[in-house]
């Protein structure tokens, strides 16, 4: 084959790019780690000149130095929904506000769902107002920072900075625009213009293509700094969660993806749009498709965490020390909202807790109820879908976090589910060269680049001590609550 296909994902802590051959062969792969900025309280950043665009020309060099091979398409992902504000020539004007883990537009949240309404938000834009939405940021940057916002002439998202900058094109796609809610109609998948002129008064936003659709093709300039060459064709790309489904044959109905990462991210695929308080309604991937998905404000966050404070350089010794722990770490519960919750709960303000604690526990018992933690917040999760009418099929696993497999058998263990993990584990950088293979028409829908290597089986020996605990997790939360918010107000306080 003389043709390849160039995919890069832009993440919270790294990039990282593929190249691939249209039948899901893997060429080469390389990562970029970057920073995550938190200058106050509440807030996460991302330098985007640096971290995503300087990523896409880094990796793109990398990737295609010395090969024979010319790339047939390029498509490029990236976390979201974040907000940057660009002026005409596509130049970031501040630092990019990340996803659901920035919470600085509370009270933008609240004052546009007083205005707009519960009711009208569900059926209109498809979920409530969160730190999630990409709407209430806008109106707290033309609140706060109103020079930045005068000077404003493009709304970006990590993907669709790299489609400007590759291009000149000025897209989003319909699965990110579906996440800048109260902005984007869900049922008709159009921007909706009053709530635009409500949210963002004055701003053109960009016009709306579906992810694995050509916007446009590599300028000069831009093959000049990536070395992509000129004429290149370039899809128009999408958050990265939803490429990553994608990359693991995510994309049935009922799928379910799991993302093992800083935050645990759930996506399932339905047949037509659904919608759930608790939980997001987004378009899909592809044409007209839909998806309902969940996701944590930490999960690797928190082992991380652990590993930081107890001085450990790897996780070798920490997860050695969990497995020698009983299942349920001998009666200890972990509420893992060390930075509030997105869903179900949408509470900024929770805060992480440990119930049960005495003198006999040790760190490997704390250690394995963090891990277990986040299996009951994917329990909570697949409990909130299936109330809401989508119960879901198979699962995938994703991420870094599968690699060991006590994690994922924990999580198996207490959800009672099998987990499907595949060959391929690049993530979603795979699957934007398939998108992007896709989008150039050498690779079709139902193509098998999706291998399972494995499956994570529940074991029904720990099915009642799990289920007993998960009842003090649900019931934790709101016994705590008042008392958390409390503790929450003296840290703003005092931050």
């Amino acid at each position: 084959m003389t043709e390849v296909l160039l995919g890069i994902d832009i993440g919270t802590s790294s990039a990282k790019g593929v190249l691939a051959h249209p039948d899901g062969t893997v060429l080469a792969t390389a990562v970029r780690p970057h920073r995550t900025s938190m200058p106050r309280p509440g807030w996460v950043e991302h330098d985007a000149e640096h971290d995503w665009w300087q990523a896409v020309v880094e990796l793109s060099h990398r990737l295609l130095a010395d090969r024979p091979e010319r790339p047939a398409a390029v498509c490029v992902s990236g976390i979201g929904p974040c907000v940057l504000a660009a002026d005409e020539a596509y130049r970031p004007l501040r630092p990019a506000i990340l996803y659901g883990v920035d919470t600085r537009a509370t009270a933008e949240v609240r004052e546009l769902t007083d205005r707009l309404g519960t009711a009208a938000l569900l059926d209109r834009a498809g979920s409530l107002l969160t730190s999630q939405s990409a709407g209430p940021k806008l109106s707290w940057l033309s609140r706060h920072e109103p020079d930045v916002w005068a000077r404003t002439r493009h709304l970006l998202m990590a993907s669709s900075l790299a489609v400007a900058r590759l291009t000149g094109e000025y897209v989003l796609d319909h699965h990110s625009a579906s996440q800048c809610q109260p902005m984007y109609d869900l049922a008709a998948s159009r921007w909706y213009e009053p709530w635009c002129d409500i949210v963002a008064p004055g701003l053109a936003l960009p016009r709306l293509a579906w992810p694995g659709e050509i916007v446009g093709v590599t300028t000069p300039g831009a093959a000049a700094q990536t070395g992509i060459p000129a004429g290149t064709p370039v899809a128009a790309g999408t958050i990265d969660a939803w490429a990553e489904a994608l990359s693991v044959g995510v994309r049935e109905p009922g799928d379910t993806m799991l993302m093992y990462g800083t935050t645990m991210f759930l996506v399932q695929m339905l047949a037509r749009p659904l919608t759930d308080a608790r939980l997001w309604a987004t378009r899909g991937v592809t044409p007209g498709s839909a998806s309902l998905a969940g996701g944590t404000a930490t999960s690797g966050a928190v082992t991380d965490w652990w590993r930081r404070i107890t001085g450990e350089d790897g996780f070798d010794q920490l997860v050695a020390d969990a497995a020698a722990t009983p299942p349920g770490a001998d009666g200890l519960v972990t509420l893992p909202y060390f930075a509030g919750e997105r869903t179900p709960l949408f509470d900024p303000d929770a805060r992480g807790t440990i119930l049960g604690l005495t003198l006999r526990h040790g760190r490997g018992h704390l250690y394995r109820a963090a891990l277990e933690a986040t299996a009951y917040a994917v329990r909570h999760h697949l409990d909130a879908f299936t109330e809401a009418g989508a119960a879901p099929g198979r699962l995938v696993a994703v991420g870094g976090g599968v690699r060991g497999g006590l994690w994922t058998q924990i999580v198996s263990d207490v959800t009672g589910r099998p987990q499907e993990l595949p060959e391929q584990t690049i993530g979603a950088s795979y699957g934007d060269a398939r998108l992007a293979g896709e989008a150039a028409g050498l690779v079709e829908p139902d193509a098998p680049w999706a291998r399972t290597a494995r499956v994570v089986a529940p074991r029904a020996e720990h099915a009642e001590v799990y289920d007993r605990l998960y009842r003090v997790y649900r019931a934790a939360y709101p016994a705590t609550r008042d008392l958390a918010h409390e503790l929450a107000a003296l840290q703003h306080a005092t931050s």
